[in-house]
């Protein structure tokens, strides 16, 4: 991602809405897969390590965090986070069959070959092992901060399930999320879409900003209400899109 967006990240990644309101659902996901608090679980994209602290918060025990960035990994480590190292996630320095799972959350639109990365996080897995995946959803909601972010792709349901069955791993869910924002976002995006481009000069940091507390609170509130869907069925339209797969 771009230096300045980078920057920003950092900065709101641990209390902003949606990175929240995401780390709790995965945090929800986990739990529901019931996994042991021995299990070896990989965090692709662990930026500065704030679901990695949670994680062992929540008590598991044997965490590993990767990110491409070396300010980010630094920021994990000045945080106390040690089991973290720069890597690149469609290159994996692991043996095979060395966790029993693997997270990426928002990694996968950012790797040309889609095809390498999963084979690689699959390569990693032991066998029953279980991957959940996060990727940004609808091309259609394409805009600049898809290019800040360095964005090769967006997905829909249908092309993340197909790109993990055709690397014959088992899905075993898939979802939609942030579904309530989905039409205020959708028509946010096409605004920006016929408005007149920023420059990376502006210091443009996509639709990363900083939000009233009272506002933030709200939509982490919101997308809280979201997790208590989730526990009962699968959303069937979104911002973001989840899959969860087993390694056969």
């Amino acid at each position: 991602m771009d230096l300045t967006y980078e920057k920003k990240y950092h900065q709101l990644e641990e209390k902003h809405w949606w990175f929240a309101g995401r780390r709790s659902t995965v945090r929800q996901l986990v739990n529901e897969l019931r996994i042991p608090h021995t299990s070896d679980i990989l965090e692709i994209g662990c930026s500065a390590g704030p679901l990695q602290k949670q994680l062992a918060e929540d008590g598991y025990m044997s965490l590993t965090g990767i990110d491409i960035s070396e300010t980010a990994i630094a920021l994990a480590k000045d945080r106390g986070i040690q089991n973290v190292s720069v890597m690149d996630g469609a290159n994996l320095a692991f043996p095979d069959a060395s966790f029993d799972v693997v997270i990426a959350s928002d990694v996968l639109e950012h790797i040309q070959d889609e095809y390498q990365a999963i084979q690689e996080w699959k390569r990693v897995l032991r066998p029953g092992g279980r991957m959940l995946i996060f990727v940004p959803a609808f091309q259609l909601l394409w805009t600049q901060h898809d290019e800040i972010n360095h964005h090769y792709r967006r997905y829909t349901g249908r092309r993340l399930r197909d790109a993990l069955t055709q690397a014959e791993l088992h899905l075993e869910r898939s979802s939609y999320w942030n579904t309530f924002l989905f039409f205020p976002t959708s028509a946010i995006r096409l605004l920006q879409r016929v408005l007149p481009r920023r420059t990376k000069s502006n210091n443009y940091t996509g639709d990363l900003k900083e939000f009233p507390r009272w506002l933030n609170n709200g939509l982490t509130a919101l997308l809280k209400v979201e997790d208590v869907l989730l526990r009962y069925t699968s959303l069937p339209v979104g911002v973001s899109v989840f899959a969860i797969v087993r390694k056969k």
